[in-house]
């Protein structure tokens, strides 16, 4: 029996927040994982204290109060990475699922995924293999085995396009990223050495395997996203300079199936794309991959091989140059629509092949949509997201508009897609009762669509109607609901055409169930949904509990009630389960507790109103003790004068005296998609607030009005005013925490960021210079003007609709406001920032020099939006403590 497969190497939630963080040191890097010591041993995590006692992370300020040198402070750095990493578990990610029917009858789950062995650091795969129905009384520990050879090195040189990728995901792994797997016959594909790689677990011949490298044909510069066929796995899809490669694993043969390009890599010169989306379609939705393959041969048994694609255009986006340093070419040119500026076009086309009896690749002409996106949806800006149903006969695209206020979910037949454009007269000849392209579904805001990866296609057993699960923010928090629409046939009730639509009024008509599965003031997360159509069931991770921890819980299609918690509380869970929803793994952890894992059993019975329970397997990853000299932080909670309940978290030195206060440091992000405070470990993600409490700091952070996972109308409290709101916020419970503490030293406070953080950090050294003695802002957006449409103009609208919002949340227009003192204000930025371009911090260092406002700046020439290079982080981080040190 073949199993499902769950991939999430690195949850959306996390993407802003992570950006200025090193990437060569393994940490746990999503905001829920955890592991424990024994059962009786996992507690919540603590409430707000004082806790005056603890022993020391790592050698605390010199005992005599002398300042420390840079040589000093370079090994303190060293030796909190050191101790952290000691204690961070490498966690796993993207899991794949197999039941194997051993020689003896017995069965087991195989379960793989990507992790890093205890002696290496680079990612590589693995699995575990799990008895089914494991009964014994004490939780067994399952061994972790390698896949492949340990003498296969995964690691080599990236394309630009790979290295881009991996900044637009925030992959924070090297070696094996990512691997496609095909469970019938056990085949993995994956990238790796600037390569391409597959091997076959057949479960006859003995692990570790040693993959084999696809033999090409002709010359292949990158191999982006590689993709198996899902019924013919010999079949191997990718991208190669933005066109769409096949490779036949069985005759060794390629072939280029689009011909967007001539051959050259100047952006400059080539404007079209084949199967890789846009720069804003990767950073601002979170798509990655642009052609999708037919699920299945339709009609059965045909030897027609089928993938939809997206045609990017940029000829009207504008050219960004970023300078290169130790690089054969002097700058990089990339495609970049800053606010109020023309933005990439999408179009979805097809391509059709079939094998030759000699294994050669016969290409059929490419088809395209007879009636165009744009003219099914007039107000059309972004394709956000594209697939294929799971019988495989339609196509279904979810686009949205420029202001991101109405989206769009548009159901597109085969028949749709045609290999030249049809006359009126074909339209009005066709009289059979088919389907037409129509949009079957709408979702419109008053503030803006959080586009998500919530959409099901259930089984179509009646042909003029189709179902869906679809998540929507139409209460103000995301909740689950079943929708059956009817749909537009070709030869009924007069209809010749798609046009003929009539607008949102008839498309309400002909909505005839729109069931809620859930509902109240918590959200369902934006991934992680498995729908069980058998059983009726759907499985989804949400924040039902606390807005801290994540969990699992099931609903019950026909009777949706309360939903049934499955994970266990006090912790925040992540979760994978396979498509038989028969077994989950949970990676789990709190604040004061290590990422552990456990495998868990579902068990179905006739039970109302659910049918579910379940049972733990054992440790896929075992819980295992803090260090003693490891301090956790403090979750803690405030409600502002406005009413709102905040949530922040406390790091605190070591050796704390009774009565003394002490420096602060505010680590600050503040921006909409993230969530600083969770009820999991912070380990290595957290280095630096760990790095700054150890050497004598109070670090705060909080997720204030505007961050998310708190519904519509919180997250909506920046709409049009960024920049303008959050330090308010920030600033009053900072107050509140000084006086119920009366640990902080108000005269000394620092406020410390990254991204959208150092645009705060900014942000607080104008607007309250009499609270933040300092300002240490990380690669900081200065003007709104200056950034990308698809986020800027989510939250602000264009320059030309909200000119008042645009000024009043730039830095630079408000640049007279900074304090004169010197030593107030250090700017960090990587000069090849592709995302916050160094323009950003050029722009705003000519406007300190015309108002005369001291200033300094630490430039990284070889960096971009991350820092990826160990050294330069440790760099980084010792000058922020020597910064600190000399003017705090």
């Amino acid at each position: 029996m073949d199993m499902g497969s769950w991939r999430s190497p690195l949850p959306s939630t996390l993407n802003r927040e992570v950006a200025g963080f090193d990437f060569l040191v393994w940490w746990d890097i999503d905001s829920e994982l955890e592991r424990s010591v024994s059962r009786k041993d996992l507690k919540r995590p603590r409430v707000m204290e004082v806790d005056l006692g603890g022993e020391e992370i790592t050698n605390h300020r010199k005992s005599n109060g002398k300042k420390k040198s840079w040589t000093e402070l370079k090994k303190e750095v060293r030796n909190v990475r050191r101790q952290l990493s000691s204690i961070s578990a490498k966690v796993p990610s993207y899991f794949e699922f197999k039941e194997i029917v051993a020689e003896n009858e017995s069965r087991f789950y195989r379960i793989y995924f990507l992790s890093t062995q205890a002696s290496g650091r680079e990612t590589t795969l693995l699995y575990c293999d799990v008895p089914v129905d494991c009964t014994k009384s004490k939780p067994e520990t399952f061994q972790w085995q390698p896949l492949l050879e340990s003498s296969f090195q995964a690691q080599g040189h990236y394309s630009r396009e790979e290295q881009m990728q991996l900044e637009r995901k925030r992959v924070v792994i090297c070696g094996i990223t990512s691997f496609d797997y095909q469970p019938s016959s056990g085949r993995f594909v994956f990238p790796a050495s600037g390569s391409v790689f597959y091997c076959d677990d057949d479960q006859i011949q003995p692990t570790p395997l040693y993959p084999h490298e696809l033999k090409h044909s002709v010359p292949i510069s990158s191999h982006l996203n590689p993709q198996m066929c899902p019924w013919n796995p010999n079949l191997v899809a990718y991208i190669n300079n933005c066109d769409i490669c096949v490779h036949n694993i069985v005759s060794s043969h390629d072939i280029r199936l689009t011909f967007t390009r001539n051959g050259s890599t100047d952006v400059s010169k080539e404007p079209l794309s084949a199967g890789i989306p846009s720069y804003i379609t990767q950073e601002e939705f979170n798509r990655y991959t642009g052609f999708w393959w037919q699920p299945v041969a339709v009609p059965i048994g045909s030897d027609i091989y089928r993938i939809l694609y997206e045609e990017v255009n940029e000829r009207d986006v504008e050219l960004l140059y970023l300078p290169c340093f130790g690089d054969e070419k002097d700058v990089e040119i990339f495609r970049f629509p800053r606010a109020g500026t023309k933005n990439a076009r999408s179009t979805l086309k097809m391509i059709e092949f079939r094998l030759t009896s000699t294994n050669q690749i016969e290409v059929l002409p490419t088809l395209e949509l007879k009636e165009t996106l744009p003219s099914l949806c007039p107000e059309m800006e972004y394709l956000v997201r594209a697939g294929w149903t799971p019988d495989g006969k339609y196509v279904w695209a979810a686009v949205i508009d420029r202001p991101q206020a109405h989206e769009y979910l548009v159901l597109l037949p085969y028949s749709s897609f045609v290999p030249y454009k049809p006359t009126k007269e074909i339209y009005a000849n066709h009289i059979e009762i088919t389907p037409v392209a129509q949009v079957i579904y709408e979702e419109v805001s008053q503030v803006w669509i959080n586009v998500t990866d919530i959409l099901y296609f259930f089984t179509q057993e009646n042909p003029h109607e189709i179902t869906f699960l679809w998540g929507s923010e139409e209460t103000g928090f995301r909740h689950l609901y079943i929708i059956t629409v009817e749909l537009l046939m070709v030869g009924e009730c007069g209809i010749t055409n798609s046009r003929d639509k009539r607008g949102a009024a008839e498309l309400s008509k002909r909505i005839k169930k729109k069931i809620p599965l859930t509902s109240g003031e918590w959200e369902v997360l934006e991934l992680d949904v498995w729908v069980n159509e058998k059983k009726r069931l759907v499985y989804f991770t949400g924040l039902k509990d606390s807005p801290l921890e994540r969990h699992l819980y099931v609903v019950d299609m026909d009777n949706p009630q309360e939903p049934l918690r499955l994970s266990s509380s006090g912790f925040s869970h992540n979760i994978a389960m396979n498509d038989e929803y028969t077994v989950f793994v949970s990676i789990q952890s709190s604040v004061n507790q290590p990422p552990f894992g456990q495998v868990y059993q579902i068990y179905y019975s006739s039970n109302y109103p659910y049918k579910v329970s379940v049972q733990a397997l054992g440790y896929f990853l075992e819980p295992s003790p803090v260090p003693s000299s490891y301090r956790q932080p403090e979750l803690f909670s405030h409600r502002l004068q406005s009413g709102h309940l905040i949530y922040g978290m406390l790091f605190k030195p070591p050796n704390m005296k009774l009565g003394e206060k002490y420096p602060t440091v505010l680590t600050i992000y503040g921006g909409p998609e993230v969530q600083l405070v969770t009820n999991n470990f912070k380990g290595m993600r957290y280095l630096r607030q760990y790095l700054l409490s150890s050497e004598g700091y109070v670090v705060l952070s909080i997720d204030c009005r505007g961050s998310r996972h708190r519904g519509v109308a919180f997250e909506s409290h920046i709409k049009g005013r960024m920049g303008t709101v959050e330090i308010a916020d920030q600033v009053e419970v900072l107050l509140w925490l000084s006086e119920t503490t009366g640990i902080i030293d108000l005269s000394r406070v620092a406020v410390h960021g990254w991204s959208y953080g150092g645009y705060l950090s900014l942000m607080g050294l104008i607007q309250r210079p009499d609270i933040f003695k300092i300002a240490i802002a990380g690669a900081p957006v200065t003007s709104w003007m200056l950034y990308d449409t698809g986020y800027t103009e989510r939250y602000m609208g264009t320059p030309e609709t909200n000119a008042t919002g645009y000024s009043t949340g730039s830095v630079i227009a408000n640049v007279n406001h900074f304090p004169d003192e010197e030593n107030r204000l250090l700017i960090i930025h990587g000069m090849r920032d592709e995302n916050v371009h160094f323009a950003h911090s050029s722009q705003l260092i000519s406007a300190l020099i015309k108002a005369g406002k001291p200033y300094q700046l630490q430039i990284y020439p070889s960096e971009r939006h991350s820092l990826r290079h160990l050294d330069t982080s440790e760099h980084y981080e010792t000058t922020l403590l020597s910064f600190l040190q000399q003017h705090l």
